[in-house]
């Protein structure tokens, strides 16, 4: 039985999520949920979804047919389970913080894992992975696998861990670096001696599920088509350049530099900077047993960046819901600082607190329709083409075509190859009315 004290931190922790996002049961379908969601015939039923099966990410898509037909397509059911799903995953980072901070030694009285639970629960980055609804690729595929490290943490029945393990990559792809998560754990681990043959051992039921996941998305053909199609868009150099940009980024995000943006536009950096990720992997390899707080922020927040911003290449450089997982090593790291200063730790939680909360209330409003969101986004990435095509057609859809035409023009003038833009300029007989090309209207995103 949890203690009062924990049950109240519980507690706590599922107000603060619930509270942040109440405004998120106000945001439209965005972006990406017209192309996986609204226009997608396979997740408007169980049985339209089972017969598109075997496909990619089986049991997100379920849980789309699922939700569609619980609101007969509307957006209640989705942000709804989003909502609990995050909720969840904030109980569950918060109950793997304190083992790991109990088997580093800094533990204390749970206060630095209560903190950093808390600050994960309201930033700001996270409704990318909540608000918007094709986000819970990210969240869902977060409860699964934050449930299978704790499994493992706790040692509990040797089968449940990988249980959770194949449902997260059932969710999403991105899960397959939980095996080295787990010897992570493991590392940091000061009760006992580090020996890698027995991290190995403990956590080879996932290496051996990860090789069966890995064979099985080569067996299909749509995990090949996205291997050929990410191969061709960028050379390897061009890819380190941008990647090193995009990190750069995410680190803005996480310490509010940098505010949310749908879509981003990433600086590259010099090939050059790719010695200071590896610098900040060979300081914290070294800090593993001497000061493991510092190895686990470092080290957890570039493992699992790892799959979605390194060696393949992505259309998207960088997205915000990329920090979802990736977050929780920093974010405990500034749960313990807050920790150690007793006179001052409830104070300071509180001002986090209100902070991130108060951005992330602010950011769910972006949410509440297709104009407010591009809006925001054409302020923030003022330089992207796709951001004005894509205002402009939320402007189209509330019947401003004056507005509508005005961003198209903006689109274009940024980048005249933008077929988008000027598909949806032609429709609307824009004038002065732009060259017509050879295609038909599409996804207007």
């Amino acid at each position: 039985m949890p203690s009062s004290s924990g049950r109240w931190r519980a507690s706590a922790l599922v107000a603060a999520a619930l509270a942040a996002y109440a405004g998120a049961f106000a945001g439209a379908f965005q972006f990406d949920d017209f192309n996986v969601i609204v226009r997608e015939g396979a997740v408007h039923s169980p049985g339209a979804w089972w017969d598109s099966m075997p496909g990619i990410r089986p049991l997100l898509k379920l849980s789309y047919a699922l939700s569609w037909v619980a609101g007969g397509g509307s957006t209640l059911p989705f942000h709804a389970l989003n909502v609990a799903l995050h909720a969840a995953n904030v109980l569950l980072a918060w109950a793997i913080l304190r083992l790991v901070f109990e088997r580093m030694g800094a533990g204390g009285d749970g206060f630095a894992a209560f903190a950093a639970a808390l600050l994960f629960a309201l930033h700001p980055a996270h409704t990318e992975a909540v608000t918007y609804i094709s986000g819970r690729s990210v969240s869902m595929m977060a409860s699964f696998y934050l449930a299978a490290v704790l499994a493992h943490l706790r040692e509990g029945p040797r089968w449940l861990s990988p249980l959770f393990f194949a449902l997260a990559l059932g969710v999403k792809e991105v899960a397959v670096t939980l095996p080295a998560a787990l010897v992570l754990c493991e590392a940091l681990d000061l009760r006992r001696p580090f020996r890698w043959r027995e991290a190995l051992r403990r956590s080879a039921p996932h290496w051996a599920l990860l090789a069966l996941a890995v064979a099985l998305m080569g067996a299909l053909s749509r995990y090949r088509e996205m291997l050929e199609t990410s191969l061709a868009l960028r050379a390897p150099l061009e890819q380190l350049e941008l990647q090193l940009g995009a990190l750069l980024r995410h680190v803005g995000v996480l310490t509010l530099a940098v505010p949310p943006n749908i879509d981003p536009q990433v600086t590259p950096l010099p090939a050059g900077a790719g010695f200071a990720v590896l610098a900040a992997i060979g300081v914290g390899v070294a800090l593993l047993r001497a000061q493991p707080w510092y190895a686990f922020a470092i080290l957890w927040f570039l493992l699992h960046l790892a799959p979605t911003n390194s060696i393949l290449p992505r259309l998207d450089a960088a997205n915000d819901r990329q920090l979802y997982l990736a977050s929780i090593g920093p974010l405990a790291l500034a749960g313990l600082a807050i920790s150690l200063m007793p006179r001052w730790r409830m104070a300071l939680v509180a001002i986090g607190a209100l902070a991130l909360g108060a951005g992330t209330v602010l950011r769910n409003q972006d949410y509440r329709s297709e104009v407010a969101l591009w809006g925001d986004t054409v302020e923030k990435s003022p330089g992207s083409a796709r951001a004005w095509n894509n205002l402009g057609y939320a402007y189209q859809g509330e019947g401003r075509r004056e507005a509508a035409c005005a961003t198209y023009a903006r689109a274009l003038q940024l980048d005249a190859g933008q077929l988008r833009a000027r598909v949806n300029a032609a429709e609307l007989r824009c004038t002065p009315a732009p060259r017509s090309p050879d295609a038909s209207p599409g996804s207007p995103r």
